[in-house]
């Protein structure tokens, strides 16, 4: 019987940890920062994002992949940062924080971290769109070289 109720104590316990623990910083969640919306978007949010902000000067998209690859086909209007690059970090650093940034990248694991970066870094607003170029790609929408 003892046993019986250690056993349903801890299950309760995994449940409140799992109600009551924040997780990370997740789609639609605003981070600590007051006003900061920092998102991973499915492929088609990021399409309508870019559709919504087309020609918009406080909107950006950053290809994050090698210089070699962004030749090879990028999103219109993205621009190339490399990720790999030296002087990424200093790339990054004189970025507006108040603009909108969409990031992509091969898939999205780099992505996903360069969207944690500039969270850290107190920019507003940053989407990761999630499947990045392979996913564009397979998908059949337009790059432009």
């Amino acid at each position: 019987m003892a046993l019986k109720k250690l056993y349903i104590s801890a299950i309760l316990a995994l449940l409140i940890a799992a109600l009551v623990l924040p997780g990370g910083c997740s789609k639609g969640e605003e981070t600590g920062i007051s006003g900061q919306v920092i998102e991973d978007v499915s492929l088609e949010e990021a399409f309508t994002l870019m559709e919504d902000n087309r020609g918009s000067q406080d909107f950006m998209i950053i290809d994050l992949r090698s210089a070699g690859e962004y030749a090879g086909g990028h999103i219109e209007a993205a621009v190339n940062i490399d990720y790999s690059a030296a002087d990424f970090a200093a790339a990054l650093d004189e970025l507006d924080r108040d603009k909108t940034y969409l990031l992509y990248s091969q898939k999205d694991d780099i992505s996903g971290q360069v969207l944690d970066m500039m969270a850290g870094l107190g920019f507003t607003r940053v989407y990761n769109m999630l499947g990045g170029m392979e996913r564009w790609k397979r998908i059949g929408l337009p790059r432009v070289k």
